[in-house]
């Protein structure tokens, strides 16, 4: 089948009280271990193209990976999605490039700017027939070029439940990320964050059946982090989100999850391993591969703590 939105996922996501991974692209190999595990477990899933991306690899070679992706697995329904847009003028050209599902990103910006931004990126998405997220509030942390607020600033800049109902019936957006106590990158916490379940209640409440969207969720997981560290690393002893938290914020009114980090770290772990087991080898697929089925492996887990493994034929 050909590329999606997000409709019909998040309808029936929000229905059956599951949430669908959304997944950072970089390149070839990140690309196979995501879809070689969504393939395995018969997910829907959101492949997540950022600015950094689009840099590193340019946007013809990653559309031309994920068009491979979307042949070779008709029965998955797949959604190309822009993440963090931070203008109009980046919006609209996704949406002329093919993207299904288009994320503006005004948060930084005052209430009725972020309104006025969102909604002009609504009109011309709706108009070729594309999705939009949005933001409201602001998360923690560093992840290319989205700076956050500081860690012990978080709970200062959550989503204002009754500012989340004016945005969301002011711009038309389709989703709405909202801050509820995550943050971006690897630093994110030292000690176990506590994230703002009420806050996400509260906004399910005043807009009821709508799908909401945690970004910087990934778990930092302590495998990856201890291989890396072991292996010549220099990663703290940071903490992500815990995945008990992201399991019951699936539950209820988040539809999507943002992974990035943990695909970064499993990637990474997997290379410094079999260069520091093997230094003799130089053949990047004797790293790469390994890097790439450590990826799979942990998105078939990601995919368990979202509860949508097996969910794909109800998404299309």
């Amino acid at each position: 089948m050909a590329l999606v939105g997000t409709k019909k996922m998040f309808e029936a996501a929000y229905r059956n009280g599951y949430a669908i991974g959304a997944f950072n692209v970089n390149n070839m190999e990140i690309t196979q271990g995501i879809i070689n595990a969504i393939a395995e477990e018969k997910a829907p899933l959101i492949l997540q193209i950022s600015k950094g991306a689009r840099s590193y690899a340019s946007m013809s070679y990653l559309r031309a990976i994920i068009d491979v992706a979307v042949a070779e697995n008709p029965d998955i329904p797949i959604v190309m999605h822009l993440d963090h847009g931070d203008t109009f003028e980046i919006c609209k050209q996704c949406v002329d490039d093919g993207f299904t599902s288009v994320m503006v990103d005004a948060s930084k910006k005052p209430f009725d700017e972020n309104v006025k931004i969102t909604k002009q990126v609504v009109e011309y998405a709706h108009d070729h027939g594309v999705v939009v997220e949005a933001e409201l509030g602001q998360l923690g942390g560093i992840e290319e070029d989205v700076v956050g607020v500081n860690a012990d600033e978080i709970h200062k800049h959550l989503t204002d439940p009754v500012e989340a109902e004016e945005f969301v019936k002011r711009t038309g957006c389709d989703s709405l990320a909202v801050a509820c106590g995550t943050s971006h990158g690897a630093y994110k916490f030292k000690n176990e964050p506590k994230l703002a379940f009420d806050v996400i209640e509260q906004i399910a409440e005043r807009l009821p059946g709508f799908p909401l969207v945690m970004h910087g969720s990934s778990s930092v997981l302590a495998e990856f982090r201890d291989l890396i560290n072991k292996y010549g690393g220099n990663m703290p002893n940071a903490m992500g989100v815990p995945e008990e938290a992201i399991s019951r914020a699936a539950k209820m009114a988040v539809c999507k999850v943002n992974i990035d980090t943990d695909l970064r770290m499993a990637l990474t772990a997997k290379i410094r391993q079999v260069f520091a087991e093997k230094p003799a080898e130089f053949d990047p697929r004797n790293y790469l591969g390994p890097g790439r089925e450590a990826i799979k492996d942990m998105v078939k887990h990601k995919l368990s703590v979202l509860g949508c493994a097996g969910k794909a034929a109800e998404c299309m």
